[in-house]
């Protein structure tokens, strides 16, 4: 189906308003709970975890419902906007615990957290399966791709830059530990703003007939999973790509706050690598039109593997204290950007996956292929937050003090770093193993789907 630019307008906004929630608690809640509440490190990391648990048997079913849904609105849209109200809702609940004892906080973590899963899971299933839904291979799939992870890049960088900015404004001008009110307030602004957002998607982007797409059982649904190699591939990619950034993410505010000494910097530093992960993001159509996805796809890799090599020495070192704690943009500007790369094209490649499998297995999957998308982004970021966690009690880092000692600056630095490498060079080799479906390939698939739709 032909898209219009108001279709794109209002697919690019669900991006960024759903992002933005997304990374407000992937990235803080950890900082919130163990900074703001005294809570232990490894505990909060263990309920992210084990949160993941219930999200393996939780997404797949979601991806299923979906796929069966039919209404008058269309079968991906009703959740859509039903998830986003809920899941709007508990994420303000996670930032907004009453004062209470370290037994009830640990409960409403425990208990929000889950359904936070559970709620996101109701709508960003269904808004990644309208991609290959709604597009075919090739350049409009790419380039919904591109403008989709484009805003979402977007919507990734307004907490992870802003948060330390506004959230001591709302909180009277306090310092660290004492931003409980300013954590409250932004997460109901960003609730606010994150259903308005979808409010517009819904309206505005229309669907494929349901009539059109199949719906598969249960059995069917693991099946076809297991039968479908290449999406098993992108989605083991998925995790460990995710997971690198995750882990820089959450231990990178604790580096700000401790090493250079003053957390505003996290600020600067999520500005400048956002900035070059949008822009690169924005150029991967344009990029693809000189190269294939695979050869781009390791130029990802490399790009963030130098830019974590680069962040590493210039810690170890003390040259962001002896020169400027400034020379730290450029790494982050490398990594950001090569992972902005790498996020399209797991998109596109996960799309890909979905044809792939129609034409392997016979049915069209993409709820169910998306499921696993969201159960992965979800997996990486609580096996980050988990190693997080342990990593601060590792290496005796304290919260409360005003400095640490060097053994603990040093552990911090390797640990942000030196995981994130071996991560990526992990998803390189499987790429380079197991995917096959180069532009050949796609441009295969194609025809043959368009040939039996005839």
């Amino acid at each position: 189906m032909k898209l219009t630019s108001r279709n794109k307008a209002a697919f690019g906004l669900g991006a960024f308003g759903k992002d933005i929630v997304y990374m407000l608690v992937s990235t803080y809640i950890l900082n919130y709970y163990n900074v703001e509440l005294g809570m232990d490190s490894v505990f909060i990391g263990t309920v992210l975890m084990a949160a993941r648990v219930f999200d393996a048997i939780n997404d797949p079913v979601m991806g299923i419902v979906v796929a069966k849904t039919r209404s008058r609105w269309g079968r991906f849209r009703p959740w859509i906007f039903t998830g986003t109200v809920f899941n709007a809702i508990v994420t303000y609940a996670l930032f907004a615990v009453p004062e209470m004892g370290d037994g009830a906080a640990r409960a409403w973590l425990t208990i929000f957290y889950l359904i936070w899963g559970v709620t996101y899971t109701l709508m960003d299933i269904p808004f990644w399966s309208m991609i290959p839904a709604i597009t075919s291979p090739g350049p409009d799939r790419e380039q919904l791709s591109s403008l989709a992870r484009a805003c979402s890049g977007i919507g990734d960088a307004v907490p992870a830059v802003l948060t330390t900015i506004v959230v001591p404004v709302l909180s009277g001008g306090a310092v660290a530990g004492h931003w409980r009110i300013g954590y409250r307030w932004w997460a109901m602004m960003i609730a606010v703003f994150f259903v308005l957002a979808e409010l517009v998607f819904v309206l505005n982007v229309p669907e494929r007939r349901v009539e059109e797409m199949k719906a598969p059982g249960i059995r069917d649904m693991f099946s076809s999973l297991l039968r479908n190699d290449q999406a098993l591939t992108v989605v083991s990619a998925i995790i460990m790509v995710y997971m690198e950034l995750n882990i820089v993410g959450n231990l990178m505010l604790y580096f700000c706050q401790y090493d250079i000494g003053d957390s505003s910097t996290y600020s600067l530093f999520t500005a400048v690598g956002f900035s070059g992960q949008v822009i690169l993001m924005a150029f991967v159509p344009a990029l693809l039109t000189r190269t294939d996805k695979l050869k781009m796809f390791r130029y990802g890799i490399v790009f963030q593997i130098l830019g974590y090599v680069l962040l590493l020495l210039c810690a170890l070192t003390n040259v962001h204290k002896t020169v400027s704690w400034m020379i730290l943009l450029l790494p982050s500007l490398i990594i950001y950007a090569g992972y902005g790369v790498l996020n399209v094209l797991l998109t596109i490649f996960l799309s890909d996956s979905v044809d792939y499998g129609e034409v392997r297995n016979g049915s069209r999957e993409e709820s169910v292929i998306f499921s696993m998308q969201t159960f992965t982004v979800k997996l990486a970021s609580g096996i980050a937050v988990f190693l997080a966690g342990v990593v601060i009690r590792l290496i005796s880092l304290d919260t409360e003090a005003a400095s640490q000692t060097a053994a603990t600056l040093t552990g911090l630095r390797m640990w942000m770093t030196i995981p994130s490498i071996l991560l990526l060079i992990a998803a390189y080799i499987v790429f380079r193993v197991f995917y096959r479906l180069d532009d050949k390939r796609m441009e295969e698939i194609s025809r043959t789907i368009h040939g039996c739709r005839m």
